[in-house]
């Protein structure tokens, strides 16, 4: 079993940085890749970030390329979320996930089903 928390979120102006961080309790060994998702009130459960512990490019979300980015600390067996230039869109609860199956994962990395471990998430408010 793999717990991960979350911390990092909070309220934030629009136009202003936040950093969503991440720690896993434990790293199994077919552990692939991290990521982030998010979820506002009344609305679908939306991919914004993942990147793999073997270092290949991170992946992004339309909605957030270009102003979020994912890193990952393989030693720490943590994940943040850099989000810069924040918009009132991105106000969510935000849950990051590990994926323990390389080819389920590759074949669906923006989809909740590729991640194994969530864990409850961090607000982020955005004021306009």
């Amino acid at each position: 079993q793999v717990q991960l928390v979350e911390s990092g979120g909070g309220l934030v102006e629009r136009g202003g940085s936040l950093k969503l961080s991440c720690v896993a309790s434990a790293r199994p060994a077919t552990t692939y890749a991290m990521g982030w998702f998010r979820q506002a009130p009344g609305k679908k459960q939306e991919f914004v970030a993942a990147v793999s512990y073997t270092g290949g490019g991170a992946l992004y979300g339309d909605s957030v390329r270009g102003r979020f980015t994912i890193s990952i600390d393989v030693l720490q067996n943590s994940v943040y979320l850099q989000m810069n230039n924040i918009k009132p869109e991105d106000a969510a609860r935000y849950q990051c996930a590990t994926a323990l199956d390389v080819l389920r994962w590759r074949d669906a990395w923006t989809r909740s089903v590729a991640y194994d471990y969530w864990g409850q998430g961090t607000q982020v408010t955005v004021s306009s």
